[in-house]
């Protein structure tokens, strides 16, 4: 029985991972996203085309590879239909877990109108119902995708959901739907998603035992996992790779290689902590460079310096094999650039991620810039300090760099 390799983002999200996939995804046979819905965001460039994938694992862009969304992923059946049009026909290469919990409208306006009552202490959340999505699977009074096989009782069921909690979405000021109108919405959700629906636990295990090279991919990152991120300013699944095994079915045993996708610098969308944003010339400089808008949401991205003690703590939880550093030439033409070390909180040194991020200052090492990265391909070709920094980063989180990018396309890439 072969091991399945696994791509997980080691911030906040944003860190490249869709271009590492799609590199990745041409030497595999199965793709599987695993937790998520489309909240997330996956930004492929492939010569003059760019994709924006939400749902669909980025291997989609391998013929030759099928891919699965697991019972781990919450899945808006208007938004996969919609993100679906622009690929033609996926018989036999999509395959939707009959396990993974449905988005409805009711989740969306559940979600939009919980932002809106908590005013300045907002989450800064997308708004596209997944947090409640995964509310109502915790709370077991969610619908899975299997459910579309008989949709006479599915809407029947939600309708005595709505009845019963009446009054709440009155408050709230949501109108919810009527028998006929709720049925003909998931009649048309039916028609366009089960031929991709089934047990998809099944053939990812029948996969591996016809060892076939499997490839798990996540989405957000790893200090938005709702565990071990930065609560309560996180999202509502685990992000981190043991993720994987709960939104696919699979044994931590099964896991093989784990690829952490990290960029040279730091970004986050949404509100909560951010150590070391850069709320002057130099943050400003690194969201224009680096294009910094969110691929789901479009909204400006807060930039930073790398956090190397945030990375350290996310590779060990993750049991990162190696990071790929995305972006490195974003930072081409800073005269200087920074890696923080270490926090200090209360007047003391701290080497480790705290539990609050809020309250602490970043100590930053300081090195020299460089220009001349952008789309190099070869690591002997890379300005010497680039080099520096990219042995200081190993260094400081104790992981081997084994993949950098010098741009959005996959021939921008240096494989060690």
């Amino acid at each position: 029985m072969s091991k399945a390799d696994l791509i997980v983002g080691i911030q906040w999200g944003d860190e490249g991972k869709g271009k590492i996939v799609d590199l990745m995804a041409q030497d595999y046979d199965v793709v599987c996203r695993y937790q998520g819905g489309h909240n997330a965001g996956h930004t492929i460039v492939v010569g003059d085309k760019t994709l924006a994938l939400h749902l669909i694992p980025s291997g989609v862009l391998n013929a030759n590879a099928i891919n699965i969304i697991g019972n781990g992923v919450v899945i808006s059946p208007e938004a996969l239909i919609e993100e679906m049009q622009q690929f033609g026909s996926l018989k036999g290469r999509l395959f939707i877990s009959d396990k993974a919990h449905m988005i409805l409208k009711h989740h969306i306006l559940i979600d939009q109108a919980r932002e809106k009552l908590r005013g300045a202490k907002a989450i800064g959340t997308t708004g596209r119902g997944i947090g409640p999505a995964y509310g109502s699977k915790i709370e077991r009074s969610g619908h899975r995708m299997g459910e579309l096989r008989d949709t006479e009782k599915l809407a029947q069921n939600l309708i005595d959901y709505f009845t019963t909690y009446r009054a709440i979405f009155e408050a709230m000021g949501i109108k919810t739907p009527g028998f006929d109108e709720l049925k003909a919405e998931l009649d048309m959700y039916a028609k366009e998603l089960l031929i991709y629906v089934e047990d998809t636990t099944a053939l990812v295990w029948k996969s591996l035992d016809e060892q076939k090279k499997v490839l798990l991919e996540g989405a957000q990152g790893t200090l938005l996992d709702i565990d071990h991120g930065t609560y309560p300013f996180v999202t509502s699944s685990s992000t981190i790779s043991s993720g994987a095994c709960i939104g696919l079915g699979l044994s931590p045993k099964d896991i093989g290689n784990v690829t952490g996708i990290v960029k040279a610098y730091c970004t986050r969308v949404g509100n909560g902590p951010f150590p070391t944003e850069d709320f002057e010339e130099d943050g400003k400089k690194l969201g224009k460079n680096g294009h910094e808008f969110g691929t789901t949401t479009g909204r400006p991205r807060r930039c930073g310096w790398f956090d190397a003690v945030a990375v350290k703590y996310a590779s060990r939880i993750n049991g990162c094999d190696q990071l790929s550093l995305m972006k490195l030439d974003v930072l081409d033409g800073f005269d200087k650039v920074k890696i923080c070390t270490a926090y200090e909180i209360d007047g003391k040194r701290v080497e480790t991620l705290p539990q609050s991020l809020e309250n602490l200052k970043p100590i930053y090492e300081e090195f020299d810039g460089w220009n001349g990265s952008k789309g190099v391909d070869k690591y002997e070709d890379l300005p010497s300090n680039a080099k520096a920094y990219v042995k200081k980063i190993e260094e400081i989180t104790g992981t081997k760099v084994g993949l950098i990018s010098t741009g959005p396309d996959r021939k921008e890439t240096i494989i060690l």
